[in-house]
Protein backbone atom coordinates (compact mmCIF):
# COMPACT_ATOMS: atom_id res chain seq x y z
CA UNK A 1 0.00 0.00 0.00
CA UNK A 2 1.03 3.59 -0.57
CA UNK A 3 1.43 5.61 2.60
CA UNK A 4 0.37 9.04 3.76
CA UNK A 5 2.66 11.45 5.60
CA UNK A 6 1.88 9.81 8.93
CA UNK A 7 2.96 6.39 7.66
CA UNK A 8 -0.57 4.98 7.49
CA UNK A 9 -2.53 3.86 4.43
CA UNK A 10 -4.89 6.47 3.03
CA UNK A 11 -8.67 6.00 2.98
CA UNK A 12 -11.20 8.14 1.17
CA UNK A 13 -14.55 7.89 2.97
CA UNK A 14 -17.66 9.14 1.19
CA UNK A 15 -19.99 7.23 3.51
CA UNK A 16 -21.86 9.36 6.03
CA UNK A 17 -20.57 8.37 9.48
CA UNK A 18 -22.22 11.23 11.39
CA UNK A 19 -24.52 8.78 13.19
CA UNK A 20 -21.68 6.44 14.08
CA UNK A 21 -18.62 8.21 15.50
CA UNK A 22 -17.29 4.85 16.72
CA UNK A 23 -17.00 3.79 13.07
CA UNK A 24 -14.66 6.72 12.47
CA UNK A 25 -12.55 5.67 15.42
CA UNK A 26 -12.21 2.11 14.09
CA UNK A 27 -10.77 3.27 10.76
CA UNK A 28 -8.61 6.03 12.17
CA UNK A 29 -6.69 3.59 14.35
CA UNK A 30 -5.20 1.94 11.23
CA UNK A 31 -5.35 4.57 8.49
CA UNK A 32 -5.29 8.23 7.59
CA UNK A 33 -8.89 8.99 6.59
CA UNK A 34 -10.25 11.85 4.50
CA UNK A 35 -14.00 12.31 4.97
CA UNK A 36 -16.22 14.14 2.52
CA UNK A 37 -19.86 13.99 1.42
CA UNK A 38 -20.63 11.60 -1.42
CA UNK A 39 -19.51 13.31 -4.62
CA UNK A 40 -19.57 10.96 -7.62
CA UNK A 41 -18.42 13.69 -10.00
CA UNK A 42 -15.18 14.26 -8.05
CA UNK A 43 -14.46 10.60 -7.43
CA UNK A 44 -12.42 10.04 -10.63
CA UNK A 45 -10.02 12.89 -9.84
CA UNK A 46 -9.56 11.90 -6.19
CA UNK A 47 -9.50 8.13 -6.07
CA UNK A 48 -5.97 7.70 -7.44
CA UNK A 49 -4.52 9.14 -4.23
CA UNK A 50 -5.98 6.48 -1.96
CA UNK A 51 -5.36 2.89 -0.90
CA UNK A 52 -8.94 2.28 0.21
CA UNK A 53 -12.36 3.70 -0.57
CA UNK A 54 -15.50 3.52 1.54
CA UNK A 55 -18.67 4.70 -0.14
CA UNK A 56 -22.33 3.82 -0.43
CA UNK A 57 -24.65 2.99 -3.32
CA UNK A 58 -24.73 6.64 -4.42
CA UNK A 59 -21.09 6.39 -5.54
CA UNK A 60 -20.67 4.30 -8.68
CA UNK A 61 -17.31 2.61 -9.16
CA UNK A 62 -17.38 1.65 -12.82
CA UNK A 63 -14.54 0.82 -15.17
CA UNK A 64 -13.81 4.48 -15.91
CA UNK A 65 -13.45 5.36 -12.23
CA UNK A 66 -11.40 2.26 -11.43
CA UNK A 67 -9.02 3.09 -14.30
CA UNK A 68 -8.00 6.15 -12.26
CA UNK A 69 -7.51 4.14 -9.05
CA UNK A 70 -3.87 3.16 -9.45
CA UNK A 71 -3.19 2.69 -5.71
CA UNK A 72 -6.56 1.26 -4.68
CA UNK A 73 -6.50 -2.10 -2.94
CA UNK A 74 -9.90 -2.33 -1.26
CA UNK A 75 -13.44 -0.93 -1.59
CA UNK A 76 -15.92 -1.09 1.28
CA UNK A 77 -19.70 -0.65 1.10
CA UNK A 78 -22.11 -1.12 4.01
CA UNK A 79 -24.74 -2.58 1.70
CA UNK A 80 -25.97 -5.97 0.56
CA UNK A 81 -26.28 -4.87 -3.07
CA UNK A 82 -23.05 -4.26 -4.95
CA UNK A 83 -24.22 -3.41 -8.45
CA UNK A 84 -22.77 0.09 -8.02
CA UNK A 85 -19.33 -1.56 -8.18
CA UNK A 86 -17.85 -3.20 -11.29
CA UNK A 87 -16.76 -6.36 -9.48
CA UNK A 88 -15.28 -7.99 -12.59
CA UNK A 89 -13.01 -4.99 -13.14
CA UNK A 90 -12.08 -5.01 -9.44
CA UNK A 91 -11.10 -8.66 -9.68
CA UNK A 92 -9.02 -7.94 -12.78
CA UNK A 93 -7.19 -5.16 -10.96
CA UNK A 94 -6.77 -7.09 -7.72
CA UNK A 95 -9.06 -4.79 -5.73
CA UNK A 96 -10.90 -6.43 -2.83
CA UNK A 97 -14.61 -5.62 -2.42
CA UNK A 98 -15.99 -5.71 1.12
CA UNK A 99 -19.77 -5.69 1.57
CA UNK A 100 -22.26 -7.14 4.05
CA UNK A 101 -23.95 -9.36 1.44
CA UNK A 102 -23.18 -12.61 3.25
CA UNK A 103 -22.88 -11.43 6.85
CA UNK A 104 -26.07 -13.26 7.73
CA UNK A 105 -25.94 -12.94 11.52
CA UNK A 106 -25.85 -9.18 11.10
CA UNK A 107 -28.43 -9.08 8.31
CA UNK A 108 -30.96 -11.13 10.26
CA UNK A 109 -31.30 -8.16 12.62
CA UNK A 110 -32.22 -5.77 9.78
CA UNK A 111 -35.93 -5.50 8.95
CA UNK A 112 -35.87 -2.01 7.44
CA UNK A 113 -36.09 -2.93 3.73
CA UNK A 114 -38.86 -5.46 4.32
CA UNK A 115 -40.77 -2.79 6.24
CA UNK A 116 -40.21 -0.38 3.33
CA UNK A 117 -41.67 -2.92 0.89
CA UNK A 118 -44.76 -3.26 3.06
CA UNK A 119 -45.10 0.52 3.32
CA UNK A 120 -45.05 0.78 -0.48
CA UNK A 121 -47.57 -2.03 -0.83
CA UNK A 122 -50.02 -0.41 1.60
CA UNK A 123 -49.61 2.95 -0.12
CA UNK A 124 -50.41 1.37 -3.49
CA UNK A 125 -53.40 -0.62 -2.24
CA UNK A 126 -54.98 2.30 -0.37
CA UNK A 127 -54.39 5.18 -2.84
CA UNK A 128 -52.27 7.06 -0.33
CA UNK A 129 -50.91 9.65 -2.76
CA UNK A 130 -54.35 10.67 -4.04
CA UNK A 131 -55.87 10.79 -0.56
CA UNK A 132 -52.98 12.74 0.94
CA UNK A 133 -53.01 15.22 -1.92
CA UNK A 134 -56.78 15.75 -1.59
CA UNK A 135 -56.50 16.66 2.07
CA UNK A 136 -53.50 18.99 1.69
CA UNK A 137 -54.32 20.63 -1.65
CA UNK A 138 -58.13 20.67 -1.63
CA UNK A 139 -59.17 20.29 2.01
CA UNK A 140 -61.23 17.31 0.92
CA UNK A 141 -61.86 14.76 3.67
CA UNK A 142 -64.22 12.14 2.26
CA UNK A 143 -63.04 8.54 2.58
CA UNK A 144 -65.29 7.01 -0.06
CA UNK A 145 -63.59 9.12 -2.71
CA UNK A 146 -60.59 6.81 -2.26
CA UNK A 147 -61.92 3.28 -2.02
CA UNK A 148 -58.91 1.00 -1.75
CA UNK A 149 -58.42 -2.74 -1.48
CA UNK A 150 -57.99 -4.50 1.82
CA UNK A 151 -55.18 -7.02 1.97
CA UNK A 152 -57.08 -9.69 3.86
CA UNK A 153 -58.47 -12.41 1.52
CA UNK A 154 -56.17 -11.32 -1.28
CA UNK A 155 -53.08 -13.12 -2.56
CA UNK A 156 -49.54 -11.91 -1.94
CA UNK A 157 -46.77 -13.24 -4.17
CA UNK A 158 -43.20 -12.99 -2.93
CA UNK A 159 -40.41 -13.51 -5.47
CA UNK A 160 -37.32 -14.62 -3.57
CA UNK A 161 -37.55 -16.32 -0.19
CA UNK A 162 -34.24 -15.20 1.22
CA UNK A 163 -33.80 -13.01 4.27
CA UNK A 164 -36.14 -10.20 3.20
CA UNK A 165 -38.62 -12.40 1.38
CA UNK A 166 -39.10 -14.48 4.52
CA UNK A 167 -39.88 -11.33 6.50
CA UNK A 168 -42.40 -10.12 3.92
CA UNK A 169 -44.30 -13.42 3.83
CA UNK A 170 -44.75 -13.14 7.60
CA UNK A 171 -46.21 -9.65 7.15
CA UNK A 172 -48.60 -11.09 4.58
CA UNK A 173 -49.69 -13.81 6.98
CA UNK A 174 -50.22 -11.24 9.73
CA UNK A 175 -52.51 -9.32 7.36
CA UNK A 176 -54.49 -12.54 6.74
CA UNK A 177 -53.45 -12.88 3.12
CA UNK A 178 -52.99 -16.01 1.10
CA UNK A 179 -49.22 -16.07 0.58
CA UNK A 180 -47.39 -17.55 -2.41
CA UNK A 181 -43.62 -17.87 -2.51
CA UNK A 182 -41.31 -18.46 -5.46
CA UNK A 183 -37.62 -19.31 -5.16
CA UNK A 184 -35.22 -21.50 -7.10
CA UNK A 185 -34.16 -23.09 -3.82
CA UNK A 186 -36.27 -25.75 -2.14
CA UNK A 187 -37.52 -23.59 0.74
CA UNK A 188 -40.52 -24.56 2.85
CA UNK A 189 -42.18 -21.95 5.07
CA UNK A 190 -45.27 -22.79 7.15
CA UNK A 191 -48.34 -21.03 5.79
CA UNK A 192 -46.70 -20.22 2.44
CA UNK A 193 -47.57 -22.02 -0.80
CA UNK A 194 -44.42 -22.67 -2.83
CA UNK A 195 -45.24 -22.10 -6.53
CA UNK A 196 -43.43 -21.66 -9.82
CA UNK A 197 -42.93 -18.27 -11.41
CA UNK A 198 -45.83 -18.62 -13.86
CA UNK A 199 -48.27 -19.43 -11.06
CA UNK A 200 -46.96 -16.53 -8.99
CA UNK A 201 -47.66 -14.16 -11.87
CA UNK A 202 -51.13 -15.50 -12.65
CA UNK A 203 -52.51 -15.75 -9.12
CA UNK A 204 -51.01 -12.87 -7.14
CA UNK A 205 -52.93 -9.67 -6.46
CA UNK A 206 -49.64 -8.10 -5.31
CA UNK A 207 -46.07 -9.16 -6.03
CA UNK A 208 -43.08 -8.04 -3.96
CA UNK A 209 -39.62 -8.58 -5.47
CA UNK A 210 -36.79 -9.78 -3.23
CA UNK A 211 -34.07 -11.22 -5.47
CA UNK A 212 -30.50 -10.14 -6.17
CA UNK A 213 -29.81 -8.57 -9.55
CA UNK A 214 -27.87 -10.87 -11.89
CA UNK A 215 -27.25 -10.79 -15.62
CA UNK A 216 -29.78 -13.63 -15.93
CA UNK A 217 -32.64 -11.69 -14.32
CA UNK A 218 -31.86 -8.21 -15.64
CA UNK A 219 -35.14 -6.88 -17.13
CA UNK A 220 -36.88 -10.03 -15.89
CA UNK A 221 -40.18 -8.15 -15.67
CA UNK A 222 -40.47 -7.37 -19.37
CA UNK A 223 -43.63 -7.02 -21.45
CA UNK A 224 -44.09 -10.80 -21.65
CA UNK A 225 -43.82 -11.36 -17.89
CA UNK A 226 -45.90 -8.30 -17.01
CA UNK A 227 -48.54 -9.47 -19.47
CA UNK A 228 -48.92 -12.70 -17.52
CA UNK A 229 -49.73 -10.93 -14.26
CA UNK A 230 -53.23 -10.87 -12.86
CA UNK A 231 -55.18 -7.92 -14.29
CA UNK A 232 -54.99 -4.95 -11.93
CA UNK A 233 -52.17 -6.38 -9.83
CA UNK A 234 -49.76 -4.28 -7.78
CA UNK A 235 -46.00 -4.64 -8.20
CA UNK A 236 -43.49 -3.59 -5.52
CA UNK A 237 -39.71 -3.50 -5.99
CA UNK A 238 -37.20 -2.86 -3.22
CA UNK A 239 -34.52 -5.06 -4.79
CA UNK A 240 -32.77 -3.42 -7.76
CA UNK A 241 -34.22 -1.23 -10.48
CA UNK A 242 -32.78 -3.17 -13.42
CA UNK A 243 -34.88 -6.23 -12.61
CA UNK A 244 -37.74 -4.36 -14.30
CA UNK A 245 -37.92 -3.21 -17.92
CA UNK A 246 -39.18 0.31 -17.25
CA UNK A 247 -40.70 0.91 -20.69
CA UNK A 248 -42.68 -2.31 -20.35
CA UNK A 249 -43.66 -1.27 -16.83
CA UNK A 250 -45.05 2.06 -18.01
CA UNK A 251 -46.99 0.34 -20.78
CA UNK A 252 -48.49 -2.07 -18.23
CA UNK A 253 -49.54 0.83 -15.99
CA UNK A 254 -51.07 2.72 -18.90
CA UNK A 255 -53.00 -0.34 -20.10
CA UNK A 256 -54.28 -1.26 -16.62
CA UNK A 257 -52.43 -4.57 -16.53
CA UNK A 258 -50.89 -3.12 -13.37
CA UNK A 259 -53.06 -0.96 -11.14
CA UNK A 260 -50.12 0.45 -9.20
CA UNK A 261 -46.36 0.28 -8.77
CA UNK A 262 -44.27 0.98 -5.69
CA UNK A 263 -40.49 1.19 -5.79
CA UNK A 264 -37.52 2.15 -3.66
CA UNK A 265 -35.11 1.45 -6.56
CA UNK A 266 -35.02 2.53 -10.20
CA UNK A 267 -32.89 2.03 -13.28
CA UNK A 268 -29.88 4.36 -13.40
CA UNK A 269 -30.62 5.91 -10.02
CA UNK A 270 -27.16 7.52 -10.05
CA UNK A 271 -28.38 10.28 -12.36
CA UNK A 272 -27.74 13.81 -11.13
CA UNK A 273 -31.44 14.64 -11.53
CA UNK A 274 -33.86 11.73 -11.20
CA UNK A 275 -36.64 13.80 -12.73
CA UNK A 276 -35.13 12.64 -16.02
CA UNK A 277 -36.21 9.07 -15.20
CA UNK A 278 -39.20 7.94 -17.31
CA UNK A 279 -40.81 6.40 -14.21
CA UNK A 280 -40.38 9.59 -12.19
CA UNK A 281 -41.83 11.63 -15.06
CA UNK A 282 -44.82 9.29 -15.21
CA UNK A 283 -45.30 9.48 -11.43
CA UNK A 284 -45.45 13.28 -11.55
CA UNK A 285 -48.83 12.98 -13.30
CA UNK A 286 -50.07 9.60 -12.01
CA UNK A 287 -50.80 8.87 -8.36
CA UNK A 288 -50.71 5.10 -8.85
CA UNK A 289 -46.89 5.13 -8.73
CA UNK A 290 -45.29 5.49 -5.29
CA UNK A 291 -41.55 6.15 -5.22
CA UNK A 292 -39.00 6.49 -2.44
CA UNK A 293 -35.31 7.37 -3.04
CA UNK A 294 -33.62 4.11 -2.00
CA UNK A 295 -34.50 4.56 1.68
CA UNK A 296 -35.05 0.85 2.33
CA UNK A 297 -32.09 0.41 4.64
CA UNK A 298 -32.10 3.99 5.94
CA UNK A 299 -33.18 3.59 9.52
CA UNK A 300 -31.29 4.55 12.64
CA UNK A 301 -30.54 1.01 13.81
CA UNK A 302 -29.68 -0.49 10.43
CA UNK A 303 -27.34 2.39 9.45
CA UNK A 304 -25.59 2.35 12.81
CA UNK A 305 -25.05 -1.39 12.95
CA UNK A 306 -24.10 -1.81 9.27
CA UNK A 307 -21.53 0.99 9.33
CA UNK A 308 -19.93 -0.02 12.61
CA UNK A 309 -19.66 -3.59 11.28
CA UNK A 310 -18.19 -2.36 7.97
CA UNK A 311 -15.71 -0.11 9.75
CA UNK A 312 -14.39 -3.05 11.74
CA UNK A 313 -14.25 -5.20 8.61
CA UNK A 314 -12.34 -2.56 6.65
CA UNK A 315 -9.97 -1.82 9.54
CA UNK A 316 -9.20 -5.51 9.88
CA UNK A 317 -8.51 -5.85 6.16
CA UNK A 318 -6.24 -2.79 6.07
CA UNK A 319 -4.33 -4.08 9.11
CA UNK A 320 -3.74 -7.41 7.40
CA UNK A 321 -2.17 -5.68 4.40
CA UNK A 322 0.14 -3.27 6.16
Amino acid sequence: MSNSNNGKPRVLCMADLSLVPTARQEIQTVAHVDYMPANPSRLPELIGRYDAFWGHVDCKLNKAVLARAGNLKVIATASTGTDHIDKAECQRRGIKVLSITRDYDLLDTFTATAECAWMLLLNCMRHFRSAHRAVLDEGRFRGEDFIGRQLSRRTLGVLGLGRLGKMVVEYGKAFRMRVLGCDWKDIAIPGVEKVDFETLLRQSDCISIHIHLTEENRNLFDSTVLGKMKAGAVLVNTSRGDIIDEQALLAALQSGTLSAFGADVLHDEWRTDMRESPVVRYAQDHDNVVLTPHIGGCTDLSIRDARIFTAKKLASYISSMV
